[in-house]
């Protein structure tokens, strides 16, 4: 099945799509419905496409042994580097000789290439039943037939102008005669007649292109396909000339070789139990799938695995990566296969992330599933981090235990704030003290000293304690004073962050918040979070990149490409999961999204949304704070002398005498005007309050 995405959104806050710009993430061909805020308003559909081509394979009506040809065989031959021999002896002599012929040699450099020929030999590798025996193995190289292709945009048009076409009868036909009315109903058949509700007529080729399989171009289109994903990745390298296009593959196998692991035999039943004949499938071809394939128990298990990862590693990009999802029963031997197939260093990590918050368990209960991250060539991998929000109460707040009030009052947070309970009060700032100094070992430190000068603030003068040194200059010292950021702690001068300096922290490699029923509606037995896909997909693709998912189940990866903006290719042998799949993608909702340029389409990004990141070190390297400051100090001075004057005693001016004014919470630092890095103005008193 070829399917076309399609947004459908009722919300008419959004307004109307400008052209060529793109309110949604998904890709291909993205059909949206559009409505104003206006009830009864007409919807508008548009479309977008990829502009990558594919080669044209053949429609299932089109196919004859003369147009397609003969299936072919591919021969894929293992790594031939990794000893497969068990023989102790053979491999003994090998070594022997090795270790004679360098000795003889008297080469220096011939000798070094022994010695690492050697360690490699002796490096440990996995090995199981078959392997030995299998240096290759081979594939059927088939053709992949389109069955069906769905376009949104062709459909939501055909419903629409039936539906027009409807009213205009019911209109037309009163008040007729009987004449009138059959040639209105022969017309009505005539205008219904479609040879194919789901194609595209303006992608069609000429008929002599079409029955030219797999020579001539066309546009991209994104594939569920039913079929084996060892055949269908070898149809993609040798049919369609795929090698390197993939940007990332995410493989979900089976865990193990438990019923529960492979099928869902009905699509209303999630219940899976193994050895159990009511939940064995009903479909005899999947009977003897699980049964070839997992003939020798864990060896064939192992086997799968391996052949899929070699052609998948043909497929990859140079930048590429490769995720496999796995629990923990075969994590161990699943990464030595890995290991094997990409190299060790290439790889990249091991993602743990929560699947339920607890079960039954004889012994220590297992709550987390894991993500293992290899790169096709680690120094050419694709990566951008990926953030989530800071916010009290969870992950990386810990340190923020005070607030700063909005009269420039400091204060402890209660607990329930500290947990994220209870908001803070209105325009208040959750806050943290650092340290100000660093430590100065085999620098010079102490007077004389470079970072050894005095900081004056609210009158006082602090210095560095001993073996430290200020972490920025005297100039940048100044900075940070004028725009409220250091501030008195103790008997020290501390620097003042803010949680919203940057209200975000980067993703590890322990996800937390993946657990069923987080935001997660599951309609398969074994169906991925789509965060997890959609964690992975950010961190290493970018919009119009080629996702590909041989294992697609509920056709999570499917959703979540479709969302970005990524072009996708999925593939399952189970019927079932086809067709959960198929009913997923047809009638989701997805979001929108604005195109960075239009004019580029979607492999030109989106507009994201940026969040300010401000350092010490950012307002410190700031000259912008000392135009403001200069700018604006002589306004506030005045003011400050108008209010002591204001403030003094009247009986001391009475006595002729003057008492020296109070001196306010602003003198002495300078006025505390200052943008942050990057931003705007911010004015904050310093510690004790306002002037």
């Amino acid at each position: 099945m070829e399917q076309r995405g399609k947004r459908v959104h009722a919300d008419g806050a959004l307004g109307n799509a400008q052209a060529g710009q793109r309110r949604l993430g998904i890709d291909t061909l993205q059909a949206l419905t559009m409505a104003n805020s206006r009830k009864n308003a007409a919807k508008q559909t548009l479309s977008y496409r990829h502009g990558d081509k594919r080669k044209n394979n053949p429609h299932v009506g089109m196919v004859d042994t003369a147009s397609d040809g003969v299936e072919g065989h591919t021969t894929w031959a293992y790594d031939p580097h990794i000893d497969p021999t068990l023989n102790f002896d053979t491999a003994r002599a090998g070594t022997e000789k090795l270790i004679d012929d360098a000795l003889a040699s008297g080469d220096a450099a011939v000798m070094r290439d022994a010695l690492e020929q050697l360690k490699r030999l002796h490096a440990p590798y996995l090995n199981w039943t078959g392997k030995a025996e299998r240096t290759s193995f081979e594939v059927d190289t088939v053709s992949l037939h389109v069955h069906e292709r769905i376009d949104p945009a062709t459909i939501l048009a055909a419903v629409q102008k039936r539906m027009k076409g409807a009213k205009g009868q019911r209109r037309g036909a009163s008040g007729k005669g009987k004449a009138e009315k059959l040639s209105t109903r022969h017309s009505s058949l005539a205008t219904e007649f479609q040879p194919d509700l789901f194609a595209a007529p303006f992608e069609n080729l000429p008929l002599r292109e079409a029955i030219d399989f797999y020579k001539h171009e066309r546009d991209w289109a994104n594939r569920l396909i039913a079929g084996d994903s060892l055949l269908v990745m070898n149809s993609l390298l040798h049919k369609e000339s795929m090698a390197g296009q993939v940007q990332m593959i995410y493989i979900d196998p089976p865990y193990g070789i438990k019923y529960g692991s492979n099928f869902q035999p009905f699509t209303h039943k999630r219940d899976v139990k193994d050895r159990s004949d009511t939940d064995l499938t009903q479909e005899p071809e999947m009977i003897k799938a699980f049964r070839d394939t997992w003939e020798l128990g864990i060896h064939s298990y192992l086997s799968y695995l391996r052949d899929r990862l070699l052609l998948a590693r043909e497929l990859l990009s140079e930048s590429g990566s490769v995720f496999v999802q796995i629990g923990d029963e075969n994590l161990h031997h699943a990464k030595e296969i890995l290991d094997e197939v990409f190299g060790t260093s290439n790889f990249v990590s091991v993602i743990t992330f929560k699947k339920t918050a607890g079960q039954t368990s004889r012994f220590l209960p297992g709550t987390s599933d894991f993500v293992i991250w290899y790169a096709q060539s680690i120094e050419h991998l694709k990566y951008k981090s990926v953030f989530r929000e800071r916010a009290l109460g969870e992950e990386g707040s810990g340190h923020y235990t005070s607030a700063v009030l909005p009269n420039g009052d400091r204060r402890r947070l209660s607990a329930d704030e500290l947990s994220g309970k209870k908001p803070l009060p209105e325009d208040s700032r959750a806050c943290c003290f650092q340290l100000a100094t660093s430590q100065r070992e085999g620098r010079p430190s102490g007077e004389g000293s470079a970072m050894y000068f005095p900081v004056r603030l609210n009158g006082e003068e602090f210095f560095p304690t001993a073996n430290r040194g200020w972490t920025t200059t005297a100039v940048g010292m100044d900075r940070l004073v004028c725009a409220g950021r250091i501030v008195k702690q103790g008997s020290n001068a501390a620097y003042l962050r803010y949680l919203d300096d940057f209200p975000v922290i980067p993703i590890t490699n322990v996800w937390t918040d993946t657990q069923s029923g987080s935001g997660m509606d599951k309609v398969y037995v074994v169906q991925t979070n789509q965060k997890i896909i959609e964690r992975c997909l950010l961190m290493t693709t970018d919009p119009g990149d080629l996702v590909l998912d041989p294992t697609c189940g509920s056709g999570t990866t499917a959703f979540v490409a479709e969302k970005w903006g990524r072009r996708w290719i999925t593939t399952d042998t189970s019927r079932v999961a086809v067709t959960l799949a198929k009913q997923r993608l047809m009638t989701a909702s997805y979001d929108y999204y604005d195109l960075k340029y239009p004019h580029e389409g979607l492999k030109g990004g989106f507009v994201y949304k940026t969040v300010p990141h401000i350092t010490l070190k950012s307002i410190a390297n700031n000259p912008e704070i000392d135009e403001i400051h200069e700018r604006m100090q002589p306004a506030i001075e005045r003011a400050l002398e108008e209010l002591n004057r204001t403030l003094t005693p009247q009986s001391s001016v009475e006595n002729g005498r003057e008492d020296k004014p109070p001196q306010s919470p602003l003198s002495g630092g300078g006025a505390q005007t200052a943008p942050l890095s990057g931003g705007g103005a911010q004015t904050a008193p310093l510690s004790g309050g306002g002037a």
